[in-house]
């Protein structure tokens, strides 16, 4: 059964998703961030422009198909194309259709975006309509 955790309050949703992917790969854990083509063209710009120190190799659905089974990091629209299963962060709106693939998921909810917040409830009803266990995490009373 998938895991299923909210982050929300995110100040920049993606400013975060960069952060949030950097731990997860310290923790050799691969990552597969779906949403629409524009959110995750701007991830993969964010991700090319952190600090030498701080690069994060990922691939980009579509990219050559050696360098996308082999990266960490994959950027998709459609999350059945995603050679792993590990870790699912979720940056549409809606509930991606085959969540239930990966071992966890991550929804990453805006803290000023109330449309965001309003399709992130949502999304909460739906797994919980499920029988999914939610962990709720706070990143205001985390310190961000």
């Amino acid at each position: 059964m998938t895991e299923v955790a909210f982050h929300f309050n995110a100040p920049d949703r993606l400013a975060y998703v960069c952060r949030f992917v950097r731990k997860a790969l310290r923790s050799d854990v691969r990552v597969v961030v779906t949403g629409p083509p524009a959110v995750t063209q701007a991830l993969s710009q964010m991700l090319w422009k952190l600090a030498p120190s701080d690069f994060l190799a990922h691939a980009c659905e579509g990219d050559d198909a050696q360098v996308f089974a082999a990266s960490p990091v994959l950027l998709v629209q459609d999350e059945r194309c995603a050679p792993h299963q590990e870790l699912l962060v979720n940056l549409w709106e809606q509930v991606p259709v085959h969540f239930a693939r990966f071992a966890r998921l991550v929804e990453v909810v805006s803290a000023q975006d109330e449309h965001d917040r309003a399709q992130a409830r949502l999304r909460w009803k739906h797994y919980a309509g499920l029988g999914l266990d939610i962990v709720r995490h706070d990143l205001v009373l985390k310190g961000g």
